[in-house]
């Protein structure tokens, strides 16, 4: 939690910097998050060509995707619950942005063990390939 809100204390600081409106830093957040997310898409399409030949994998990683991007929107709803009474004010679109890049960025970071495998020899690799 206070790891959440240091993050996020020096993503504002650091965007305040460049950014002077509150509007210009929620755009600066929004695109930040739409990097990490085209990441995601270009890591999970690269694990799917990677894989091509093991379609139970592809059949449990198109499953799990998709109930990690369920997981992910009720994770941002339950820390910024949708109160008509614009609750959390300008900064909001900002904070969820940020949110959902560390989120992303997390998925990303879990996926591309797909990709760069495993040091032989560990007898749980599963599916992920062993160097």
């Amino acid at each position: 939690m206070i790891k959440n809100a240091l993050t996020l204390l020096v993503f504002a600081f650091t965007l305040s910097g460049f950014a002077q409106t509150q509007a210009e830093m929620n755009k600066t957040a929004s695109a930040s998050f739409q990097e990490v997310d085209a990441e995601l898409n270009k890591v999970y399409q690269q694990i799917l060509k990677e894989y091509k030949q093991d379609p139970l994998f592809i059949k449990n990683l198109r499953k799990t995707q998709r109930l990690w991007i369920q997981f992910r929107d009720a994770e941002l709803d339950m820390k910024y619950p949708a109160y008509a009474d614009h609750h959390y004010g300008s900064v909001q679109p900002m904070c969820r942005a940020t949110y959902l890049k560390s989120l992303t960025q997390e998925r990303v970071d879990k996926l591309k063990i797909w990709l760069q495998g495993i040091e032989e020899g560990d007898v749980c690799a599963g599916s992920v390939k062993t160097n």
